[in-house]
């Protein structure tokens, strides 16, 4: 059970937009990634969080090198090494780590409240290869999540993408009052950033969607004309900000699209925020006049006052994670202990009532009230000697040494050694034994 929980992830802290991008898994492709992580590595159980800053792969149990096999898949995906951008937490730390991204402690923007949902979704997308310790973790972590928000004041004011990318635009316009905006994409992230363009008085023009139904939801909410994607491009020449939020696996947004609205929009910059991942935009963009493109690596600027402000609230959040990591971990490590310790006092109680029953066979002169007597001093013994062991062991496990113990127990013991049926009291070797062997 030593170094059973493990999460291998890499996020925006080490590894940059091109390689986030380049390692981010679609819904579709997260199944198939954690049956290779189940056959490769021997898990038990796993679950994959992937979202425009980070991917991670949660597992429980495994081979030796189980983090090595996981690292390799990841590294085949990546066509590099992927370890080198990454991280890799166990057991307790794993936990912890956990706890932090669903709280919003991790993120690029301290207390966002989106990753809130993404944490949920990955752990509902993945219970087809989850299980008790998993599905416990990430029931854990939402509730952890859920009491930083309303415990603690990280949350409050804290900036989405979304309204990050809004903020980042204003650098080129000062105010966006009366602006025009064009939005690709109807999903959780562009509906925020209609909602925070709103909110700085900007007109949405367009929203594009591949899908229309979609797009005219969002274009009768905020006052917009709902066009599909092939349909856009020449609503360009209209718009003062572009903002991409779109699913798609590639580019969709190519230099041939935006150059002819140029001619059109003579000199009026036109901004241009892409907030997905895998990015919406070619990079070739950034190159045409007057074009001015941003991508979630440049949000970090951006954000970075935000962060000051709220730091004063980490030890607060802190201490709660702390307090839940230690309450998840005693559970955890209590699933260890139990078994070993039912297992261990069995394998006494045989010992005990073998060589009492052998006992008993040369002392048949004894009275049923004196052989009863043996009987109890023999358990009240095996109490006592077993006793203090068993303290140790429950006390080991709330501190986070029982699962080496109990490797250690096992071992000591051979508790993973089957139980030949002959060792019963009665047996053919128990009827036999004497008191001069091993036990």
């Amino acid at each position: 059970m030593s170094g059973a929980l493990t999460v291998v992830g890499v996020s925006h802290r080490g590894a940059p937009l091109s390689i986030r991008e380049r390692l981010h898994f679609r819904p579709s492709e997260l199944g198939p990634l954690l049956e290779q992580v189940r056959d490769r590595a021997g898990v038990v159980e796993c679950v994959a969080l992937s979202t425009c800053n980070r991917t991670e792969i949660y597992f429980v149990g495994g081979v030796a090198d189980d983090a090595a096999v996981v690292w390799q898949l990841l590294s085949d995906r990546l066509g590099e090494d992927a370890s080198a951008y990454g991280y890799l937490h166990r057991d307790r730390e794993a936990g912890a780590h956990l706890f932090r991204v669903a709280s919003g402690l991790d993120s690029m923007i301290l207390g966002e409240a989106q990753i809130h949902g993404q944490v949920r979704t990955a752990w509902e997308d993945s219970r087809e290869h989850s299980g008790v310790v998993l599905n416990r973790l990430f029931q854990t972590s939402l509730l952890v999540a859920g009491r930083v928000r309303s415990e603690t004041s990280v949350g409050r004011g804290a900036a989405s993408v979304s309204s990050a990318a809004v903020q980042l635009s204003k650098q080129i316009f000062g105010s966006l009052g009366g602006r025009r905006a064009m939005v690709l994409g109807a999903g959780d992230m562009a509906e925020l950033a209609l909602e925070c363009l709103a909110d700085e008085g900007v007109r949405a023009a367009v929203i594009a969607n591949r899908t229309r139904d979609r797009a005219e939801h969002l274009a009768e909410r905020y006052g917009a004309t709902a066009l599909t994607l092939e349909e856009c491009w020449a609503a360009l020449a209209e718009v003062d900000l572009l903002i991409c939020s779109t699913a798609s696996p590639q580019p969709i947004v190519l230099a041939a699209h935006v150059r002819p609205a140029l001619a059109a929009r003579r000199d009026r910059p036109l901004c241009v925020l892409d907030i997905a991942l895998p990015r919406d935009v070619d990079p070739q963009v950034r190159e045409l006049e007057n074009v001015f493109l941003y991508d979630l690596d440049d949000l970090q600027a951006v954000v970075s006052s935000s962060l000051e402000r709220r730091k004063g609230e980490l030890p607060n959040a802190e201490r709660l994670i702390g307090e839940e990591t230690e309450r998840f971990w005693e559970w955890f490590a209590s699933l260890a202990v139990v078994p070993v310790l039912t297992r261990f006092r069995s394998e006494m109680e045989l010992v005990r009532a073998r060589e009492t029953e052998q006992a008993l066979r040369k002392l048949s002169t004894l009275t049923p009230e004196q052989q009863a007597a043996v009987e109890q001093l023999t358990r009240s013994l095996m109490n006592k000697f077993l006793h203090e062991p068993t303290v140790r062991m429950r006390a080991a496990a709330s501190n986070g040494r029982g699962l080496g113990i109990i490797d250690a127990v096992r071992y000591l013991f051979g508790l993973d050694e089957p139980r030949d049926a002959a060792d019963e009291p009665g047996g053919a070797r128990g009827s036999h034994h004497t008191t001069t062997g091993e036990h």
